[in-house]
């Protein structure tokens, strides 16, 4: 009997397991193993193992400059998301229970929607046609219409919108276990708000800056409706570069080669993210 409760977790967490290696683990191994071998001419994938598909990325600036842009927007849109969900979660925590549930409705809401349509609204309102535009000549703001379609700014902003209820659900869900006695005890010893938020509260809710931080970022770094609709064919980052070379040059190396580099590098910057906000979030605290 004791033998049988010991494997009773194991048996549990068995089907789990295999969803996660059939789903997760299996499709990563088979697109490792791809990126190890030759491209063929025609579109063709070759015999034997190589690793010139990471040696042509390793050396090519035109990959540099697509890695660069797509973590350079991931990391910007972590930041919009921090700076707009940290604010946003704490005044839903202030709330009465019934202003709380309509805000969370409002705020978590557009995940309900799909990504596309969400993108696609945002392409109506960002075109040279479009709602913003058309105000903004209107009123005489400007005298031809901003380019914001096929632009770095305009994906930032698009997803942005799409990940910032990611942000304020992970603060909101620290938030609930702050205590609120230690506010009031330094607001009674004179400090005022601002204080009390950015030494009370703010180290408090780093455990879940830190997991919509990491959620946002590899999100962003790995989205790809988002840039293929609001950055088209002129803005390039690595998802839609992948889609390329597997659908439009049929260089399915090389875009398995891409993807592996992409997960590696989000890995890598996800977990020394990790080990700084904790060994910084311990010092706080020790």
């Amino acid at each position: 009997m004791t033998n049988v409760r010991n494997l009773l977790p194991y048996w549990l967490t068995a089907p789990g397991i295999l969803v996660m290696l059939a789903f997760v683990a299996l499709p990563l191994v088979l697109t490792l193993s791809l990126s190890m071998y030759p491209f063929l001419p025609g579109g063709g994938v070759g015999d034997g193992l190589t690793l010139a598909n990471y040696a042509d990325i390793a050396r090519d600036d035109y990959f540099h400059a697509i890695f660069a842009r797509t973590f350079g927007m991931a990391f910007l849109v972590t930041a919009i998301c921090i700076a707009i969900g940290v604010p946003e979660a704490y005044v839903l925590s202030r709330l009465s229970s019934r202003w709380r549930a309509v805000s969370m409705v409002i705020v978590l809401g557009p995940l309900l929607i799909s990504v596309v349509v969400r993108t696609l609204g945002w392409a109506v309102l960002l075109g040279n046609e479009g709602v913003i535009n058309k105000i903004l000549l209107s009123i005489g703001v400007v005298s031809e219409p901003i380019k914001m379609m096929y632009t770095f700014t305009g994906v930032v902003v698009a997803l942005v919108h799409v990940l910032v209820p990611f942000m304020v659900l992970a603060v909101w869900t620290s938030l609930q276990k702050l205590d609120r006695a230690t506010e009031q005890a330094a607001a009674s010893l004179g400090a005022s708000l601002p204080t009390v938020l950015r030494r009370i509260v703010f180290p408090q809710v780093i455990p879940g800056v830190l997991s919509g931080g990491l959620i946002v970022f590899a999100l962003a770094a790995s989205a790809f409706a988002t840039p293929a609709i609001i950055g088209g064919r002129r803005l390039k980052v690595v998802p839609t570069t992948i889609y390329d070379e597997f659908l439009g040059n049929l260089n399915w190396p090389l875009g398995a080669a891409l993807a592996v580099v992409l997960v590696i590098i989000v890995l890598a910057v996800s977990l020394g993210m990790n080990r700084l906000i904790e060994r910084q979030y311990k010092q706080v605290f020790s």
